[in-house]
């Protein structure tokens, strides 16, 4: 139990971080909207945390050091990698099975075969040596941008608040925070009701925090919560969204602002903060 001195400087600290995300975060965030190519300002954006977090670590004469840069056990790797794999595999198989969207899509596959050089395979083959190249070396790409969110989210955010709140406060309030830090992007990209969306998105993340926070503590290690977050995105926004036919209310189900990744991340966040207090983390 800290003290209310020591309670105090922790709150102080992470008010700090998140005024330098806030600060360093909008640049980029009007970049993306009012700049072109949007793309070009991505890869910052996604790096302000981390950069909000080592500049706050030498505002508070703390050490780099502090941050759980360890790769941790393999176990933890490899089960934080595969946990996004499975939730958004069965969450498409869902929308396809219950004729929310159909698959596959046909421009999806004439684009990735013109890329991959594979004109003339069949459409599974082409599906199968996708998700191989995406699913490896896509995400691999992927790290190098969502690592900059991770350094800050999970290698700084969750370990101030964790010495502040149990589990569950620590993956509602982390949640929040990085959905609501994603809110210009959701207003401006999801092109449909805002407030569905936001909501939808909110739900998703926190239930994704809750997860990856679990796995942060378990190895005392960031590098699972990276793997994670790249698998999730490279298989829902890479692979299993290009590949679905979009119907009438396709959308209101499909994506990160649709319903069912939300009740996917929901229900396996139950499953591991359940877990998380039954080991007493």
């Amino acid at each position: 139990m800290i003290s209310k001195s020591e309670r105090r400087e922790v709150w102080m600290t992470i008010f700090i971080f998140l005024a330098i995300v806030t600060g360093l975060s909008a640049i980029f965030h009007l970049a993306i909207v009012n700049l072109m190519p949007a793309s070009l300002y991505v890869g910052p954006l996604m790096w302000s945390p981390g950069v909000a977090a080592l500049l706050t670590l030498h505002i508070r004469g703390r050490a780099i050091s502090s941050i759980p840069w360890k790769w941790g056990k393999w176990r933890y790797n490899r089960r934080a990698f595969m946990v996004p794999v499975i939730y958004v595999s069965v969450a498409y198989a869902l929308i396809w099975i219950l004729g929310f969207g159909g698959v596959p899509n046909e421009d999806t596959l004439s684009g990735w075969a013109k890329d991959y050089g594979l004109e003339g395979v069949s459409s599974s083959t082409l599906i199968i040596i996708t998700i191989l190249l995406l699913g490896t070396v896509g995400c691999i790409r992927a790290m190098s941008t969502v690592v900059g969110e991770e350094i800050g989210w999970r290698g700084f955010l969750i370990w101030e608040l964790r010495k502040v709140l149990p589990f569950g406060g620590v993956a509602l309030v982390s949640g929040i925070i990085w959905g609501f830090w994603h809110w210009p992007i959701v207003i401006y990209y999801g092109g449909g009701d805002p407030v569905i969306q936001m909501t939808a998105f909110i739900v998703m993340i926190t239930g994704m925090s809750t997860i990856v926070a679990y796995f942060t503590f378990k190895s005392e290690s960031l590098w699972p919560a990276v793997l994670f977050h790249a698998a999730h995105n490279v298989y829902s926004g890479k692979i299993f969204d290009p590949l679905t036919i979009k119907a009438e209310n396709t959308t209101l189900w499909t994506g990160e602002y649709g319903l069912m990744l939300p009740i996917m991340t929901t229900l396996l966040a139950l499953y591991f903060w359940r877990k998380a207090k039954a080991e007493g983390m």
